[in-house]
Parts: structure tokens; C-alpha cells; sequence
């Protein structure tokens, strides 16, 4: 598969990436290299070979699921520009 400028133009457009004309020739040469080796990782045999997330075993730290308040309000409505009995103030907006 082979990205031509056009294509390369419209992927930019996708993703909302303003690229200069001048620049799009760059672009479809960077999105060849990666298909290519895309293409080069699809070769490889994987046959019999387990997934893994991590090079490493590891086990995240478990917790106790607890609902609880966070011990800080004081703390976080200390960054409130206004805050009255415990909770954000923040001016009316609907009539």
C-alpha cells in the first residue's frame, strides 16, 4: 500500500491538522516509512506466542473499593474563587 499526496491531504484533513502544500510530499513519505514497517512487524511469527501487556509481570496494587469524600474539601474549596457551606458558589445562569 502506497499513500499518495491527495491521501496524504485527506488524512490531514481527518485529523484536523493544518499541513502546507509544500510540506504534504514530507507527509506521504512518513506515512509510507510506517506502513512499510508496519508491513516489516507482520512477518515476524508470533505463533504460540502468550500477549502480555508489560515486558515484565507485574499485579497493580489492589484497594479497597470505598466510597469516601476524599478527606480535603477544606482543601480543594481553598481554590475556589467563591465557596459558601461546603460547596462551590457559581452564579446563576438560567432564568
Amino acid at each position: 500500500m502506497s499513500i499518495d499526496i491527495e491521501t496524504a491531504r485527506k488524512v490531514a484533513h481527518l485529523a484536523r491538522i493544518k499541513v502546507e502544500d509544500e510540506d504534504l510530499p514530507a507527509l506521504a513519505a512518513d506515512f509510507n516509512r510506517i506502513l512499510e514497517f508496519v508491513e516489516h512487524l507482520n512477518e515476524v511469527d508470533v505463533e504460540g506466542v502468550e500477549p502480555m501487556t508489560s515486558v515484565t509481570p507485574m499485579r497493580l496494587k489492589r484497594r479497597e473499593d470505598v466510597v469516601t469524600d476524599g478527606g480535603m474539601a477544606d482543601k480543594v474549596l481553598s481554590n475556589a474563587p467563591d465557596a459558601r457551606e461546603g460547596f462551590f458558589a457559581v452564579p446563576k445562569v438560567v432564568e
